[in-house]
Order: C-alpha cells, then structure tokens, then sequence
C-alpha cells in the first residue's frame, strides 16, 4: 500500500467518533480532487462501449440512407436530363423561328 493510505487508514481507525471519520473522508476525497482535476472527465469501459454502439447505429442509418439515395440517383438523373433536353427546346424553337426571319429579312432586302 502507499503511504497516503496508510495515513488514511490510521487517521480512519484513530479518530474518535463517527463525525471525525466523516471528515477524515471527506478530507481525503478533496485531497484526491485537488490532485486529480480531471478524474469526473474520466470515462469507463462501460462509456466507450455505449458510444461505440451509438455510433455503429448511426453509420447503419446512415448507410441504409445512402444506398437508398444510390439507387433513385439513376432515376432522378434521367428527370433531370429530360427537364433540361425541355428548357433548351422552349428557347432553342423560337430562336430558330427568329432566325429565320431575320435571314428572310435580309433576302429580301438584297
């Protein structure tokens, strides 16, 4: 045992009454705190452990949600395309129009 306690210890079995004792304690555990401040910071297997299968749980979700999104992603693809290939046909048809207008125009004033 180290010395603190064994000083512990005597300091327990010496003291007179069970007040004493408490403050035997009670001195002993600000003694540890003041020596060790970051001991509530501490964490336990059983912490590591628990984190460890909430993080497990959330990369399963996270993977279902991907592969889900993996698989529309060909479909929602295809609509894009098809909307743009529409957008570019509403400008491109009317520009065609005018175009040719304007090279009729310019016939007929030659």
């Amino acid at each position: 045992m180290s010395h603190s306690v064994v000083q512990l210890y005597e300091a327990l079995a010496s003291a007179p009454d069970d007040r004493a004792r408490a403050r035997v304690i009670a001195e002993a555990f600000e003694r540890l705190e003041e020596r060790y401040p970051h001991l509530p910071d501490l964490v336990t297997q059983g912490h590591l452990r628990e984190t460890e299968l909430r993080l497990q749980k959330e990369i399963e979700q996270l993977r279902g949600d991907l592969t889900l999104r993996i698989e529309h992603l060909p479909g929602e693809m295809k609509a894009d395309i098809e909307r743009s290939r529409n957008s570019l046909l509403l400008w491109l048809i009317p520009l065609m129009f005018a175009q040719i207008g304007a090279m009729a125009a310019l016939v007929k004033l030659l």
